[in-house]
């Protein structure tokens, strides 16, 4: 079982890299960085918090943007292509291949978010005065045995990637050391983004398993905007908006996952909030993202055992 599960998640790891709109997407996330160092320039004595908070924004942004965009493409041009039929012609379990996809999915965006997480970092290092040789050897560095990797492992250039992202990241943060408060914040902000795609994305594999693209990634937007404005919605006043949309407001609150637990305050993230330590809150936000994200595959999953192909 986990061999199959593995081998449809690599190979939708595979199709996502080569996707043009997510390079697209990842291109964008990387014109962010940059743009971070023109608005902090224009801040007084503030450049490493602008460059952070942007960078930490960007991180959750983009990130959920790519989740819904594989979640509404990457199912539906399996059976466009009726590439699907012979996978499951084989000794293979619907929910196999769904869960397969969803890990793809996560994989991908992994990958997105440690690149552009070590982009921040780097970016910080440079405006809290680290030296530039550091940061532009690690780099160079770091594209050279990209490179070098690419030309060895012919036949699985697009896996390079992984274990590269994550050492990237190390090395940033490594160099990125003189800004200890705000490397944690991204650092943080970078974990917790990855959560809250963890639940995005399988909300969008939800939809995926029964309905067309366009409704996919309208249905999952629609949810991340009510996730987001959940503590909003739980505590709406009944005098201004009236009990009955109030009361409504409390019950959606219930019932859709709260993703504002993944964009905590800038506070919280620095360790600066009484009685609440980063970390901790890490590792509880994600056990909230690990039961969401398995809940949301079991409906996925049986919705998709059910679907007619025909």
């Amino acid at each position: 079982m986990s061999a199959r599960v593995f081998a449809i998640a690599l190979n939708t790891y595979r199709e996502a890299v080569r996707a043009r709109i997510l390079l697209g997407v990842f291109a964008v996330a990387l014109a962010t960085c940059a743009y971070s160092i023109i608005v902090a320039s224009l801040s007084l004595h503030n450049e490493a918090r602008v460059v952070a908070d942007l960078g930490a924004a960007s991180l959750s942004l983009y990130g959920v943007l790519v989740a819904i965009v594989m979640g509404s493409t990457s199912l539906h041009r399996e059976l466009e292509y009726k590439t699907i039929f012979p996978i499951l012609s084989r000794p293979m379990r619907r929910w196999e291949y769904l869960v397969g996809k969803y890990l793809g999915a996560m994989l991908t965006v992994l990958v997105f978010v440690a690149v552009d997480a070590a982009a921040v970092l780097a970016l910080l290092a440079l405006e809290v005065g680290q030296a530039p040789w550091k940061v532009g050897g690690i780099s160079l560095v770091a594209l050279g045995a990209l490179a070098g990797l690419l030309v060895r492992a012919r036949y699985t250039r697009v896996f390079v990637a992984i274990p590269w992202a994550l050492a990237l990241v190390f090395a940033c943060w490594w160099v990125a050391a003189p800004a200890f408060d705000e490397r944690q914040l991204v650092l943080a902000s970078a974990l917790l983004a990855v959560c809250e795609v963890a639940i995005v994305a399988a909300v969008a594999t939800l939809f995926a398993s029964f309905s067309s693209p366009f409704l996919t990634a309208a249905l999952t937007a629609m949810v991340f905007v009510i996730g987001r404005s959940a503590d909003t919605l739980a505590h709406l006043p009944g005098k201004v908006f009236g009990e009955a949309f109030a009361a409504g407001g409390r019950a959606l609150a219930r019932v859709f996952p709260n993703l504002h637990t993944y964009v905590p305050p800038r506070s919280l993230l620095l360790g600066e909030v009484a009685n609440v330590s980063v970390w901790p809150y890490v590792g509880t936000a994600a056990l909230h993202a690990v039961f969401y994200a398995t809940a949301l595959l079991v409906i996925g999953a049986l919705a998709f055992d059910r679907r007619d192909f025909a």
